[in-house]
């Protein structure tokens, strides 16, 4: 796939901005075009942040509308619920299982939506997948916690006809070598998961 749109839905802290980085330095490796945008701005850690990319031989708008997104990768919940209207029909939404809760949960002044992951299977249309999995834990067993956006295009690479050492190059890339390591660990233990649940 050499043309898609994909948001990064996510809280302050989880890294949607560097996850979209790397996915520009894999369309840049491929001689594509892209655009990627912060739809909401920077939050603190803990608010709503989402990130939208844009990838094809010519990008215009980084503006990914309702309906027009190819992939949705979910770092937490209740953003996978928020933002469910921007996938199209025949996407995919990929949800890490993560609860981050809101201040108005803390506080007392709401509660948290149950069964998120029902609710999404529910709402499919047409071919519209929703794969979830357990990033936050497999971040944890490459080594941190932080990596955890990278578990996530691990498991997104399993969908799209682009070379794994793409992906790893651009890893080398943009991140520090410190955290090579890591996150080649974290991109493998992602991509790993989505094999066996597209198997299963």
């Amino acid at each position: 796939m050499k043309r898609f749109n994909l948001l990064l839905a996510g809280v302050g802290g989880q890294g949607t901005l560097v996850a979209g980085k790397l996915l520009s330095d894999v369309a840049l490796q491929l001689g594509l075009d892209t655009r990627v945008s912060e739809v909401h701005g920077m939050a603190q850690r803990g608010g709503s942040v989402t990130t939208a990319v844009r990838i094809a031989p010519q990008v215009h708008s980084p503006v990914i509308e309702p309906g027009e997104a190819d992939f949705i990768l979910s770092f937490e919940e209740l953003e996978a619920l928020r933002w469910a209207s921007h996938l199209k029909v025949g996407g995919v939404m990929i949800m890490n299982q993560n609860r981050v809760m809101p201040v108005t949960v803390s506080m007392g002044q709401a509660q948290y939506p149950e069964a998120v992951e029902q609710t999404l299977r529910q709402a499919e249309l047409g071919s519209t997948r929703v794969f979830s999995i357990d990033a936050t834990g497999l971040a944890q067993q490459a080594g941190s916690v932080k990596a955890v956006n990278v578990v996530m295009l691990g498991a997104l690479s399993q969908l799209l006809d682009i070379p794994e050492r793409v992906f790893l190059q651009a890893i080398e890339h943009v991140l520090p070598q410190k955290l090579h390591a890591i996150n080649i660990q974290a991109f493998e233990l992602g991509s790993g998961i989505m094999k066996a649940t597209q198997t299963d």
